[in-house]
């Protein structure tokens, strides 16, 4: 799914193109799923007139400030969620050298809404497009975002606000589950989602199913420094993965062997050998030479525990929101559950409860 390069991929094409804009229409399409806490006629009323000021991201979700009164639009893509302006192709999660989908069809399908955007110097219109086919995505009016759930309920960003080296240390170390289901967790790591905590581990030289609690110092600073080479470097790119480095796992990870035959080299200059295991419920790909367990579990995950079903990259925003994972079966989605709204100082206890 899109995780934090490509939520700040989505932020800045909104900053480059509607900062400074009006808002004078926006169409919408009625989704009671997609869209949370409002409907897309209140979303519609409340955006329109109004001119952009900015776009941020925090974590996984992007959204824009706006001037005037009214809620501010705060977007999370799921699993298939993307932005395309009019006259472009459609900001893909990851080049998959099929066949793109025709720039020119207007409204795009699976549209949720379409902003239009007016130059007031030149009176030239643009016009963006959120869409989402699965229906996993979210789309919220929130009157002060970064103080308010979704984003109130996330842990640090691993570029705005990094956890100190201490303070990771002790938040991992009070932990016993497996690292990666701890980096999956939005609620300790805003915007790791499954093949950034697949990539970090690689670099760390960690193995995805070590205990937090066994890790050693060393292995912690590694963590630490690799969570944020990882986002930087995938955001210096615009999150292009074209352009992220050969050594990359993600550049070998994909089709889990069925397709052609990576290249990922060992330091020794020999191939490397990538494993796929189920971890926290998410597919996680490793290299066996590289980052291993005690010689008793390494047994454990050898090929008995390859996994056959198809990727899955979701990592749920909060509580209320399903977590879907993809198989050969498909399981049904089950309904979101109903929650009470947190006060101010219980949304800063879930917020902070890993850092204490």
């Amino acid at each position: 799914m899109p995780e934090l390069p490509e939520a700040e991929k989505a932020a800045k094409l909104l900053r480059d193109i509607a900062a400074g804009k009006v808002i004078i229409k926006v169409e919408t399409t009625e989704d009671n799923i997609v869209y949370s806490g409002t409907d897309h006629l209140q979303f519609a009323k409340e955006l329109t007139d109004r001119k952009v000021i900015d776009a941020a991201r925090y974590g996984k979700v992007f959204y824009l400030t706006l001037d005037g009164h009214g809620g501010m639009p705060v977007l999370h893509f799921g699993m298939t969620g993307m932005l395309q302006v009019k006259g472009d192709q459609p900001t893909h999660y990851r080049s998959s050298g099929t066949t793109k989908k025709a720039a020119s069809d207007w409204p795009p399908r699976f549209m949720k809404f379409i902003l239009h955007l007016k130059d007031e110097a030149s009176d030239s219109v643009t016009e963006v497009a959120f869409l989402d086919a699965r229906r996993l995505a979210r789309i919220r009016l929130c009157a002060s975002p970064l103080t308010e759930p979704p984003i109130s309920n996330l842990g640090f960003d691993p570029i705005i606000s990094m956890a100190s080296l201490p303070d990771l240390q002790t938040a991992v170390l009070k932990r016993s589950c497996p690292i990666k289901a701890l980096l999956l967790d939005q609620s300790f790591s805003a915007g790791i989602g499954n093949w950034v905590a697949d990539e970090v581990l690689y670099h760390a030289r960690v193995h995805p199913e070590r205990r937090c609690n066994t890790l050693t110092a060393a292995e912690i600073e590694a963590l630490h420094d690799k969570i944020q080479y990882v986002c930087k470097t995938a955001v210096a790119v615009n999150a292009d993965d074209s352009k992220f480095p050969e050594n990359w796992l993600f550049k070998h990870r994909w089709g889990k062997g069925k397709k052609k035959d990576h290249t990922l080299t060992l330091p020794s200059g020999q191939l490397a050998t990538i494993k796929w295991i189920k971890v926290g419920g998410r597919t996680s790909a490793y290299v066996a030479e590289l980052q291993k367990l005690t010689p008793s579990r390494e047994a454990e995950v050898d090929d008995s525990s390859r996994e056959t079903d198809e990727e899955s990259d979701l990592t749920p925003l909060e509580e209320d929101e399903p977590e879907v994972v993809l198989s050969v079966k498909r399981k049904r989605q089950t309904k979101p559950k109903v929650t009470t709204t947190a006060t101010t100082s219980q949304r800063k206890t879930k917020r902070s409860k890993f850092f204490k």
